[in-house]
């Protein structure tokens, strides 16, 4: 159950585009297409799907503070964090190369329509985003490194399919002048961000709501005492008010 609140949440709760507005540049360049936009959110699953895991390794093996000791009690005071972001970038960079290879290979029509922007994934912020924000949130096992990275590419692939899919059929809509283009798509990245807001609340159980305390119980012992307040004043006006009646027989 943790894993698949943690799959949904890094879907939809922690989207990359929605949530912290990362991997901007690709989402808005290739989401003129649909064909095109599964093409790269395809890519960009498989990339986060190799390089979190990887990196997950990395950070737990050789990077964090400590992290050598299982090479022996004399390296426990080493820390190689300063490489983080550069054994990162070369993990993503690696497997950016190979998915840039199999596409070439298998699918030269969707090679020659992403261009430029599929060796980019290298240096899409969303990627690298998805290893910083796996060193972060401090995950026990590589499992969850796994499912969080799967869950946060199909978020992106998410994103750029629902925008894709619009801009196809605004396209042939009559939008004016002054919002065509960029301009529209991100009122409607706005929109959608706004939309995957509601899921804040999906897996967030709320707290137990504590006993209420019966009325009479909380009314009563309030009621006591300024009915005990206004006895007392009278009291003390009776007390006064005699003083007085008794001062002005004596005269």
């Amino acid at each position: 159950m943790e894993l698949l609140q943690l799959f949904l949440k890094s879907i939809f709760i922690d989207n990359m585009v929605f949530a912290t507005f990362l991997g901007m540049c690709s989402y808005l360049a290739v989401s003129k297409k649909v064909s095109t936009a599964v093409g790269l959110g395809a890519a960009v699953i498989f990339v986060m799907l190799v390089t979190v895991p990887l990196n997950f390794l990395l950070d737990q093996y050789l990077l964090r503070p400590g992290a050598l000791v299982w090479l022996g009690e004399e390296y426990a005071d080493y820390d190689l964090s300063f490489l983080t972001f550069i054994l990162f970038i070369a993990t993503i960079a690696t497997m950016v190369q190979l998915v840039e290879m199999i596409v070439e290979k298998f699918a030269p029509a969707l090679y020659t329509s992403l261009g430029i922007f599929l060796p980019l994934i290298a240096v899409n912020c969303a990627i690298l985003g998805g290893s910083l924000f796996m060193q972060q949130k401090e995950f026990n096992n590589i499992t969850e490194a796994t499912v969080y990275g799967v869950g946060s590419g199909i978020g992106w692939f998410l994103a750029i399919l629902a925008i894709a899919a619009i801009r196809e059929k605004i396209r042939y809509s009559n939008v004016p002048p002054a919002f065509r283009g960029l301009g529209m798509t991100f009122i409607l990245t706005g929109l959608m961000a706004i939309g995957f807001m509601s899921f804040g609340g999906m897996l967030s159980g709320g707290d137990e709501a504590e006993p209420k305390k019966d009325i009479s119980e909380v009314t009563a012992p309030a009621t006591t005492e300024v009915i005990e307040e206004v006895v007392i004043d009278t009291l003390v006006v009776e007390e006064v008010v005699n003083d007085s009646l008794t001062q002005t027989v004596q005269e």
